[in-house]
C-alpha cells in the first residue's frame, strides 16, 4: 500500500505540473483552482487501483505498466495540445491516414524538458527492483482495493458536483473540450468522450425522417434573401477557390522590420482595379479538423464536431455539396487540387461523398525531393503544375469550380535554404519567427499564379476567390505574439485573431474594397450559391449570404463562443468590443444569441451524428450523390485500388 500511496501522489503532483504548464485551460477562480489541483486524484486511484487485485510482484508490475500508460496518455495530450490547442479523442485517434504527415510535426513540438514527465517511473521502477525480494505472495483483501476503488469514484462524485456549481450542465452541453479537462481532467475526459462517441455511433441508428424537420425550420428561420445587385452575376463563370494554409488575417498589412510581409496580397485588398472584395471581419470556426473542417464548412455550411474530423468519423454520410449542386443546377464540373496523399483526412472518399468529379493528388505532381517540404508539394512548383490541369478543366465544354489548397505555410512553418526573402522575426519562438516567411512564400507563389492564370486566358473570365483555413499561431505562443503585435494577448484578442482572409472577384462585378460585414466559413456556400444564381432556401445550411440585407452577423465558434460587432461572447464571458471590458451584466438579448449559437450548434452535431441529410430532399429532381459513380487515380491500378476502397465504404455502409 506504500508504494501505491506513492505512485498515486507522484502521478497526481505529475499530472497537475502538466495542466498549469502545458495546457491553457481558462481557469479564472479560486474553485477552478481547487478542481484543477483535485481532479487528478480521482482517476489516480481508479486507474492504478485496479494493480491492487494482483498479488505480490505482479501487484507492482501492474502498477508500472498502468502508470507508464497513463503517462504516455498525459505525454501524448501535451505533445497534441501543443499544436492543436486541443485533446486527443476517440475520433482523433480513428484518422490514421494522417498519422504519418503528423509525425513529420513530433520533433518540433517535442521539449527537452519532457524527459521529466517519466522522471516518477524511474523512481518507481528503482523502488520495485530496490526490495523486490520484500515483496509479499499474499493478496490483499479484496476489501482494500474496493475501497480504493470507491474513494476515487467518491472524488469523482464530489468533482462533479463542484464543477457543476461553478458551470451548470457541464456534461450536457459539451462543446468545448478545455471544459471538461479543467473541471474533470485528462483521464476523465477520455472516458467522456469514449461515451459520448458510443452514443453518437448509435444516433445514426436511431435516426428517422423526422429528425430533419426541426433543422429544416431552423434553417429556414434563418435564410437571408439574395441581394438583387449581385444574384447570379457569376452563373456560367469558372471558379477557381484557393485555400490559404495557416493563414491569418494580421499578416494582411503587416510589416515586419519596416517590410510588407504580403506585399501582393495587400495589393488584391486595396488596388481598386483588382476588383476584389476582402471581408476584414471574416472568421475561420474550425475545431480539431482543422482544414478538413474548412473544407467541409466551405461546401456545404456546416460546422464541424467538437471532436475529431467529421471528414474521417462521418466520411460515409449523406451530404448535398456544393460540387453536387453545381453539377445538377448548372453542369459544372468539379476538382480538387492538391499535392499530397489522397488519402490524407480521408479525401479520397469524403470527396466521393461531396459529389467532386476529380481529384488531382500528389500522383498527378512531380513531387521530387527538390520540390517536396514538410506536408508536401511546395506552393510554387504546386501552382506551376497545375496549370495544365485548369487548361484542360477549361477545354471542356461546361464550366468548372477548382479548389486548389496551398501546403507550404504549414507548422512548423519551414523552407529549403535560399527560399527565405525575408528575414525572421527575432521573438525567440522559432514558430512565430519563422512564420512571416512562409507567408511571404506563399504571397510570391500567390503573384506567380495569378500572372500564369491571365497568361493562359483563364483569369478574366473567372471568379477568384482566396480565403484562409484556420490559425496558424496557436495560444501556446502567446508570449511571442505580445511581442510581435505589442499587446497583451488576452482571451478576447484571442478570438479576435481567429480572422483569416475571405476575398473575391467576380467579373463583371466592382468590387467593394473591404467589407466589413461580420461573417464567417459558413457564410460562403449560401453566398456563392446566390452569385451563381441559384437560390440557397432549398438547402440545410447554417451560414447565410454575406452580400445579402439580411445577412446574420454574429459569428459561432465551434466552442460555444460567437463574435458580432458590438460584443464577444469568449470562455462564458461576455466582452464589449470597442473597450475589451468584460460585461458584468448581459443584457437579455445577449443571453438569447448565446442560446440560439448553442441550439445551432446542436442541430449542427444532430445532422453530422444521425447522417440526417440522407432523409432530406432539397427539390423534386434532387439526385442523390452516388459515391459509386466517382473514381480517382492516375493509372488503372489507381482505379482498382479505388474501386476497393468502394467496396469497404459499402460494406461499411451496409453495417451502418
Amino acid at each position: 500500500m506504500g508504494f501505491f500511496a506513492l505512485a498515486l501522489i507522484l502521478f497526481w503532483m505529475k499530472t497537475y505540473i502538466i495542466y498549469i504548464t502545458e495546457f491553457n485551460l481558462g481557469v479564472s477562480n479560486l474553485l477552478q483552482h481547487f478542481l484543477l489541483f483535485i481532479n487528478p486524484l480521482s482517476s489516480g486511484l481508479i486507474f492504478l487501483g485496479f494493480a491492487l487485485f494482483f498479488k505480490g510482484k505482479r501487484f507492482g508490475i501492474w502498477l508500472l505498466i498502468i502508470d507508464t500508460l497513463l503517462t504516455l496518455f498525459m505525454y501524448a495530450n501535451v505533445v497534441f495540445y501543443r499544436f492543436y490547442d486541443d485533446f486527443i479523442t476517440i475520433q482523433t485517434l480513428m484518422q490514421t491516414d494522417n498519422a504519418g504527415s503528423i509525425g513529420k510535426s513530433f520533433l518540433g513540438l517535442a521539449a527537452w524538458h519532457d524527459i521529466l514527465y517519466a522522471l516518477d517511473l524511474i523512481v518507481l521502477a528503482i523502488l520495485f527492483t530496490k526490495r523486490k525480494v520484500h515483496w509479499s505472495p499474499a493478496r490483499l483483501s479484496f476489501k482494500k482495493p474496493f475501497a480504493v476503488l470507491a474513494s476515487g469514484v467518491i472524488v469523482f462524485a464530489v468533482n462533479l458536483g463542484l464543477a457543476e456549481i461553478d458551470r451548470p450542465q457541464l456534461l450536457e452541453r459539451v462543446f468545448d473540450n478545455n471544459y471538461i479537462v479543467k473541471y474533470l481532467g485528462a483521464p476523465n475526459f477520455a472516458v467522456f468522450n469514449t461515451v459520448q462517441s458510443v452514443k453518437a455511433s448509435a444516433k445514426r441508428s436511431m435516426a428517422s425522417s423526422e429528425d430533419i424537420t426541426e433543422v429544416e425550420n431552423y434553417t429556414d428561420m434563418k435564410y437571408a434573401e439574395p441581394n438583387a445587385e449581385y444574384f447570379g452575376k457569376a452563373e456560367g463563370k469558372n471558379i477557381i477557390k484557393i485555400h490559404l494554409e495557416s493563414f491569418q488575417s494580421f499578416l494582411i498589412d503587416f510589416e515586419l522590420n519596416g517590410e510588407e510581409v504580403t506585399p501582393f496580397l495587400n495589393s488584391l485588398v486595396h488596388d481598386q482595379s483588382q476588383d476584389f472584395t476582402y471581408f476584414d471581419n471574416f472568421f475561420h470556426q474550425t475545431e480539431q479538423g482543422k482544414t478538413a473542417d474548412a473544407e467541409l464548412l466551405l461546401d456545404n455550411s456546416l460546422y464541424g464536431l467538437p471532436q475529431g474530423a467529421a471528414f474521417v468519423t462521418k466520411g460515409t454520410n449523406t451530404y448535398q455539396a456544393l460540387p453536387a449542386i453545381l453539377d445538377q443546377e448548372q453542369d459544372y464540373t468539379s476538382a480538387v487540387l492538391h499535392g499530397d496523399d489522397k488519402s490524407f483526412w480521408n479525401r479520397n472518399q469524403i470527396y466521393k461523398r461531396f459529389g467532386v468529379d476529380k481529384f488531382y493528388d500528389s500522383s498527378y505532381y512531380d513531387m521530387s525531393d527538390e520540390k517536396v517540404i514538410n506536408y508536401g508539394l511546395k506552393d510554387k512548383p504546386f501552382f506551376e503544375q497545375s496549370m495544365p490541369m485548369l487548361e484542360d478543366l477549361e477545354d471542356q465544354d461546361e464550366p468548372f469550380y477548382a479548389h486548389m489548397m496551398t501546403l507550404t505555410h504549414h507548422y512548423p512553418f519551414i523552407l529549403d535554404e535560399g527560399e527565405e526573402s525575408i528575414e525572421g522575426a527575432e521573438t525567440g519562438d522559432g514558430t512565430v519567427d519563422r512564420y512571416f516567411q512562409t507567408a511571404r512564400y506563399l504571397d510570391e507563389s500567390l503573384k506567380q499564379f495569378f500572372g500564369d492564370l491571365k497568361e493562359k486566358g483563364l483569369y478574366e473570365d473567372s471568379v477568384i476567390m482566396i480565403y484562409g483555413d484556420h490559425y496558424g499561431i496557436s495560444e501556446n505562443h502567446n508570449r511571442a505574439m505580445s511581442e510581435i503585435l505589442d499587446e497583451e494577448i488576452t482571451p478576447l484578442k484571442n478570438a479576435n485573431l481567429q480572422r483569416v482572409p475571405y476575398m473575391i472577384r467576380v467579373p463583371g462585378v466592382e468590387g467593394q474594397g473591404i467589407n466589413h460585414e461580420f461573417s464567417s466559413q459558413a457564410d460562403v456556400m449560401p453566398t456563392m450559391l446566390h452569385l451563381l444564381g441559384i437560390d440557397a432556401k432549398d438547402y440545410i445550411q447554417f451560414g447565410t449570404d454575406i452580400f445579402s440585407d439580411e445577412h446574420k452577423d454574429f459569428v459561432p465558434f465551434r466552442n460555444g463562443s460567437f463574435m458580432t460587432k458590438d460584443y464577444s461572447y469568449v470562455q462564458d464571458v461576455f466582452y464589449d468590443n470597442e473597450s475589451g471590458e468584460v460585461i458584468e451584466e448581459p443584457t437579455d438579448d445577449m443571453k438569447e444569441l448565446r442560446d440560439q449559437v448553442h441550439y445551432e450548434l446542436s442541430l449542427n452535431d444532430e445532422v453530422l451524428n444521425g447522417d440526417l441529410l440522407r432523409f432530406y430532399e432539397p427539390s423534386d429532381d434532387w439526385e442523390p450523390v452516388d459515391p459509386h459513380d466517382y473514381q480517382y487515380g492516375k493509372s488503372s491500378d489507381d482505379d482498382d485500388e479505388e474501386n476497393n476502397d468502394d467496396d469497404d465504404a459499402n460494406n461499411e455502409d451496409n453495417l451502418s
